[in-house]
């Protein structure tokens, strides 16, 4: 997770359990491989299927691209991924994911070899109830309040937390703004990751070009695999655009 030092953006590709079998899996390893997609994220709001450590697996197996659990709690671990986003929801004021699965899950992860990555997770209205608000029990920070977002990303920054997770939610109608995106990038030092709601490869530009480090797409993938080819595409090209403008200075 350490593209923002090196100036690069970074595109993750974000796998429920609950909404692909092997077969999907393989056609979507084979597509990420060859459009180099950066990370594979796993995990969900609720995964009702017990598969996540054979889709973790299976990934392994079949690719080189890092595995990091995207958990929705404390059951969502496998030692065999290459990391885990260690997510603490900053934005609500339920302490059972401020802190509460974190005390649970400590020991398993103190043993593990697993990259434990703390990140601040901020949940951010959508325009509809989202599963994560849902299964959190949390109410989201208003699509339009810009200093709220960033003021919440400065205090995860200050308590120690590695990472930013700006969210709108699985299924979302709109991403995060770009203005809110903007706001809290001038606020913190540390990587910004951006997901929810970005259904479309301009959308993923936008989000980027705002301030995020990392953009994470997974359910506009499900529905159509040509998005990760067309996101993959304009990733690589801001990346060379902006090794163009290193090499001029």
């Amino acid at each position: 997770m350490n593209y923002k030092k090196k100036g690069h953006k970074a595109f993750a590709v974000l796998i429920d359990p609950d909404k692909i079998d092997l077969q999907s899996c393989s056609r979507l390893v084979n597509i990420s491989l060859e459009n180099k997609v950066d990370f594979f994220l796993v995990g969900g709001s609720l995964v009702t299927v017990p598969n996540l450590n054979q889709i973790i697996r299976f990934l392994k197996s079949n690719s080189n691209i890092p595995v990091v659990i995207f958990p929705g709690n404390n059951l969502q671990i496998d030692t065999s991924a290459d990391g885990i986003l260690f997510l603490s929801l900053i934005s609500g004021r339920n302490p059972e994911f401020l802190i509460g699965q974190h005390v649970i899950a400590a020991p398993i992860l103190k043993k593990s070899s697993l990259e434990i990555i703390p990140t601040g997770y901020v949940l951010v209205d959508s325009g509809q109830p989202t599963t994560v608000q849902y299964m959190s029990n949390t109410i989201p920070i208003p699509y339009d309040k810009p200093t709220v977002a960033a003021c919440t990303a400065m205090a995860g920054e200050l308590l120690g937390l590695k990472l930013i997770y700006l969210e709108a939610g699985s299924g979302a109608k709109r991403m995060v703004s770009n203005k809110m995106i903007s706001m809290v990038r001038k606020s913190i030092d540390i990587p910004l990751i951006v997901g929810g709601g970005i259904t479309s490869a301009r959308m993923g530009m936008e989000a980027l070009e705002a301030g995020a480090d990392m953009i994470v797409i997974g359910n506009g993938i499900e529905k159509d695999f040509r998005l990760l080819i067309e996101v993959s595409e304009r990733v690589a090209e801001y990346n060379s655009f902006l090794e163009g403008k290193e090499f001029e200075a």
